[in-house]
Parts: structure tokens; sequence; C-alpha cells
């Protein structure tokens, strides 16, 4: 049994959560922080969607991420991180979640109300959906696209999103592609 690691990364004024469903072992971390697999596209997305470059956020050399840099953009761009999942049993010792038992679900209720400038929650891959999803009994969006949803008397987004994980099968451009909507419009308009 694994329980999270991290405590949610929930910056002043965040707008935008991001969900996937739980970190990878830690024999896999490049960095002691959220998608830490130094093969996991996430923070070169971030570097594509946001500078045009998918390296802004790599450290090739040292074969991690900028991590100093990493959270300062995301506090000044109001982008907030958690995973869906806080206690889970790996059934094989992969990073996949085909491979993750679910125990215990992040407490989404706490979690939003600890955001409440939040207008859009992002989930990272298929595990994180269908546990957001279950939870607010909502239908699952298409891959890039949002359904809206109220809590608490404002009305969010959830957007469903392609996997930042190599094992899913589409090319990293591909993936900065459906993102860049989402960073246009909540994350890329915060400070460039």
């Amino acid at each position: 049994m694994e329980r999270h690691p991290w405590r949610p990364f929930i910056p002043c004024h965040t707008r935008v959560i991001f969900l996937g469903s739980f970190p990878p072992a830690p024999h896999r971390w490049a960095m002691d922080f959220f998608y830490p697999n130094y093969i996991n596209d996430m923070w070169r997305i971030f570097g594509i969607c946001l500078y045009g470059d998918p390296m802004r956020f790599v450290d090739e050399q040292q074969r991690t991420f900028r991590l100093d840099d990493i959270q300062t953009m995301l506090k000044e761009r109001g982008v907030g991180l958690y995973d869906t999942a806080t206690v889970v049993r790996r059934t094989r010792n992969t990073a996949s979640d085909k491979d993750l038992e679910v125990l215990e679900i992040t407490d989404f209720d706490t979690l939003l109300r600890s955001a409440p400038e939040c207008c859009a929650v992002v989930t990272t891959g298929q595990k994180a959906t269908d546990l957001f999803a279950a939870h607010y009994g909502l239908s699952h969006p298409a891959m890039g696209q949002y359904v809206e949803f109220p809590f608490d008397g404002r009305s969010l987004r959830f957007y469903r999103m392609p996997s930042s994980s190599r094992a899913y099968p589409m090319r990293l451009a591909r993936k900065a592609e459906a993102y860049q909507p989402l960073f246009d419009e909540f994350i890329k308009s915060k400070k460039s």
C-alpha cells in the first residue's frame, strides 16, 4: 500500500488544477514533484504551450527538470497540481495506471474549496478522468474538450486531456496541440 508522497500544490489565485492519477514509484523520479518521471511529457508540454520550447523546463545533462523554474511558473500563472488517488496498491511493479488499485480517492471537494478562484479542472489520463467524473456524476468530455459542472455556487469546467505518459500513443507535438487552447484561455495570459 502506498500513500501519496506530496501535499496538493495549490498556489494563491489558482485558476486551473491539473489532476493526474498517482506518482510512479520513487525509483522512477527525476525530481521530488508532480510528473517526476524524466520520460513523462508534461513539463515538455508546458514548455511548448507557454514558450514554444519543449526543453524549457528540462535539464538534459542531469536528466531531470528545472523544479524551481516550474514552481515559479506555476505560482505566477495560478496552476495547481495534485492527483486523483491518495492511497493505492500496485498490482505489478510498473508505473502504469492499469496496474494501480485505488484504495482511497482524493477529497475533491476540499481540494476545490482550497482554490476559490479555480474555474477549470484538467485530468491528464484515463484513470484520473474516470475517478473525477464518477465522483461528480459527470459524463466524460471528448479528448481535449470540457463539460461544465456546478460546485459551491460556481460553474467549473472539467477538461479531459491526453495523458502525458510516453505510453500514451500520441506524439508530443500532438499532445501539446490538444493542450494549447486550455493554456491560451487560462494559463498563457497570466504572465509571459
